[in-house]
Order: structure tokens, then C-alpha cells, then sequence
């Protein structure tokens, strides 16, 4: 499972591969009617998507740090692991990192409770269609489900947010 998570960590064929196996499930579960080569076009689309736009984050950043980014895939994983790097340049790109995403973090936080009404929004949605059709089982569901996203991406914000203030503070005391 570690070497699999180091794989997936820097590895973009790794990401590639994942995205486009998961897109393709997903897509030929939601339109079982249609010809499977379709279902590999739009998994093929997404994956390109997807992938161009992490690239693009990935290379901002790395050029933001001062690495290329099998550094920036190891600054992470210490971040993660709570190490701090006893190099005077590391320890520098490691600020710049941690100072990057924790700005990238407080931008994007001004938007989370638009974001949340949305999904809120989503889900009353949901529970009106359900209602005018007849069935809540659906729309109950969906609103545990979403329930559930939105705890856990709360969940996640907090726990990176609490890594990269301990790691910066963890920079300064040395």
C-alpha cells in the first residue's frame, strides 16, 4: 500500500491511469445504454482535463518553491509526516511551500461558505424533486452522501491546515 501511495504521489502516468479507470466506471455506470467506446472517449476527456489542470498547479507551484517536482512530492510528504529538514536550502524551500499553500488555503476558505450553501442548496433541491416524485429514498440518500462530502472535506481542511501552521512554526523555532 506504501509503495502504491508513493506511486500515486509522484507519479502523473500513475494519476493519469487512476483518473481514467475511475472515470470510466463512473461514466458506464451513469449511461449503461450507450456504446463503451463512448464511455472511453468522455474517461479519456476528463483524464486529459484533469491531469492538464494539475500539471499546471503543480509546475506554479514547484516554480513558486524554488524545486521541480519530485522535490515538491517530497516537501509534501514531510509536511504529512511532520518531518523537518535539517538543510538550510530545504528548510527554506519548505517555508516557501508551506507558506504557499497555507495563503493558496486562506484564498480559497473565503469561498467555503459559498460552497457549502451550494451543496445545502443541492440538497434541497434534491428533497423537492423527490417529493414531487414520490420517492425520498433517493433524495435521502444523496443528502447523507453530500452530508458526508462536506464533513470530510471540512475534516481534511482542518487537518492540512493544522499541519502546515505546526510545520511553519516548526520552521521557525530552528
Amino acid at each position: 500500500m506504501l509503495s502504491l501511495k508513493r506511486l500515486l504521489d509522484r507519479s502523473p502516468t500513475a494519476q493519469a491511469t487512476l483518473v481514467f479507470l475511475l472515470g470510466l466506471g463512473v461514466t458506464a455506470l451513469f449511461r449503461r445504454d450507450e456504446h463503451p467506446a463512448v464511455w472511453v472517449f468522455q474517461s479519456a476527456l476528463y483524464t486529459g482535463i484533469a491531469i492538464a489542470v494539475l500539471a499546471v498547479q503543480r509546475r506554479r507551484i514547484a516554480r513558486a518553491v524554488g524545486t521541480d517536482a519530485g522535490g515538491l512530492a517530497d516537501l509534501n510528504r514531510k509536511i504529512r509526516h511532520h518531518e523537518v529538514p535539517q538543510d538550510p536550502e530545504e528548510r527554506a524551500a519548505m517555508r516557501r511551500l508551506a507558506a504557499e499553500q497555507l495563503g493558496q488555503m486562506e484564498r480559497a476558505g473565503k469561498w467555503l461558505p459559498y460552497w457549502l450553501g451550494a451543496m445545502g442548496l443541492v440538497v434541497v433541491g434534491m428533497f423537492v424533486l423527490g417529493a414531487v416524485s414520490g420517492s425520498l429514498v433517493f433524495p435521502l440518500l444523496f443528502a447523507v452522501g453530500m452530508v458526508a462530502l462536506c464533513s470530510w472535506v471540512l475534516w481534511m481542511r482542518r487537518r492540512s491546515l493544522d499541519r502546515l501552521h505546526g510545520m511553519r512554526q516548526a520552521l521557525r523555532q530552528e
